[in-house]
């Protein structure tokens, strides 16, 4: 993602998972202002000094991520995300980390949809059990 704006729109209307490796926030997928409609996903990855404090440990987490992020079986989901990792980024193992985004990635909001047209249990625009709002969302 570029820009502070975009940013900006993925914490106001993006859907917040909470994990013990990092924090997700989800939203939909739509072009920048004069793109082509090109479904794919968009992810920023920050790793603010409170939770690292050393710029080696910041910079492992970000790799880590990435790679997990590039290497998942599935592919990525269209969608638009902030991906805050936490320091027990660095000391699980790699298969973990790709297994929880794996979960938190599948609760995307352009999935949910897909579900509930199919016949699932969930409805059109409905968000799952386990996802809880950001604070100042109301559910």
């Amino acid at each position: 993602m570029r820009g502070e704006r975009e940013f900006r729109k993925v914490r106001a209307h993006g859907v917040a998972v909470r994990g013990p490796l990092f924090t997700l926030r989800l939203a939909e997928y739509r072009p920048r202002h004069g793109e082509v409609w090109r479904p794919r996903a968009i992810i920023g990855i920050v790793v603010p000094k409170k939770t690292l404090k050393r710029a080696v440990d910041r910079n492992r987490a970000r790799r880590r991520v990435r790679e997990a992020l590039r290497t998942l079986p599935g592919g990525l989901p269209p969608c638009r995300a902030i991906l805050m990792p936490t320091p027990a980024t660095l000391s699980v193992p790699f298969t973990e980390l790709q297994d929880a985004l794996t979960r938190a990635l599948a609760r995307a909001p352009g999935r949910t949809k897909a579900r509930a047209r199919r016949g699932g249990e969930a409805a059109a625009g409905a968000v799952p059990d386990d996802v809880k709002p950001a604070a100042g969302e109301s559910a």
